[in-house]
């Protein structure tokens, strides 16, 4: 079974780039099998990781910024490939 986590922060206005770079500077442990970062307006990143693994599996997420960094709480979701 193939399992995407979706992570998503917004930035404090006009740090959207802080946020995209402490994104790409963190490591995330294991192996997914595919990890893709994605930005949107209003200074949004998303990073989806998906895993060969079962729905309810233990599996590594990225963890919150520091609160100088968002303008929320990031929010998470987890999905389970269909085909």
């Amino acid at each position: 079974m193939t399992v995407a986590l979706m992570w998503e922060a917004r930035a404090v206005a006009g740090r959207g780039e802080d946020l995209l770079a402490w994104v790409r500077g963190q490591e995330i442990p294991g192996d997914p099998v595919r990890r893709e970062i994605l930005r949107a307006p209003q200074d949004r990143v998303l990073v989806i990781t998906w895993w060969d693994a079962p729905y309810d599996a233990e599996l590594p997420e990225l963890p919150e910024p520091d609160q100088e960094l968002v303008s929320r709480t990031v929010h998470r979701w987890r999905f389970e490939s269909v085909g």
